[in-house]
């Protein structure tokens, strides 16, 4: 199992796809943070694994230790292409992490605003709170962040 986790973060798709076609059943598999192979593929912007670990059944809404999603993994470390292959294979867009936190509320946190952008185009609630009770667009004034300010006005 670590060997997979290992191959993932160092962006070795074939060993990945030798290691899950001898044990498929480790595509949804958790290391000792919480984290799935696809958790640690989009983490570490391993887009091609991640693509492959999808077209494996991986489950686009497992959550590691903390509640996070791929999704909102990407949101925060701000990898615009894995924020939309996700969004196009069903990601939840409004899925809430243990601190109450969606994906929107992490691209207002982290300044990210072509995800936000993408993130509303595709459906996303901008009217959720998070466990402090505030929203994206909060967020977005906490950072003093006027594009992304905008944006949840609109």
């Amino acid at each position: 199992m670590g060997d997979l986790f290992e191959n993932i973060r160092n962006g070795n798709l074939q060993q990945v796809q030798e290691i899950l076609a001898k044990t498929p059943g480790f595509v949804n598999i958790k290391d000792g943070r919480g984290s799935s192979p696809l958790i640690l593929a989009t983490y570490y912007n391993q887009g091609d694994i991640a693509a492959f670990l999808l077209s494996q059944g991986a489950d686009i809404n497992q959550k590691d230790g903390a509640g996070n999603t791929p999704l909102m993994g990407v949101c925060f470390k701000g990898y615009k292409e894995l924020a939309e292959m996700l969004i196009e294979n069903e990601a939840d867009l409004n899925e809430k992490n243990t601190m109450g936190a969606t994906a929107l509320i992490y691209a207002a946190m982290f300044g990210k605003y072509e995800i936000a952008r993408v993130l509303l185009n595709n459906g996303a609630d901008k009217s959720i709170r998070d466990a402090r009770g505030n929203t994206a667009l909060d967020h977005a004034k906490l950072k003093e962040a006027p594009e992304l300010i905008e944006l949840f006005i609109e």
